[in-house]
């Protein structure tokens, strides 16, 4: 995500987009159905399973917490928001 901030500055996050490779503490880009689906999430996966991983939802509430699929950018359903 290079220069995405002003004067050319890079975005903080380094994702990984390869859902082989997911481990826990991996930020990820992830993304939310319904009326939401336009905008992009960031998240670090808390758990990762072969299925699915866990997203934390807000950094600073760890109970905030999103099942997500287990692809390049997780798809997280609207209703866990």
């Amino acid at each position: 995500m290079l220069g995405m901030g002003e004067a050319g500055e890079n975005c903080p996050f380094n994702f990984n987009f390869d859902p082989a490779t997911f481990k826990v503490g991996d930020f990820v880009s992830y993304r939310v159905t319904g009326s939401l689906s336009d905008w992009p999430f960031a998240g670090e996966l808390v758990e990762v399973h072969e299925d699915h991983v866990i997203i934390a939802g807000d950094g600073n509430d760890p109970s905030v917490r999103y099942r997500g699929t287990r692809e390049s950018r997780p798809l997280v359903d609207e209703s866990q928001i």
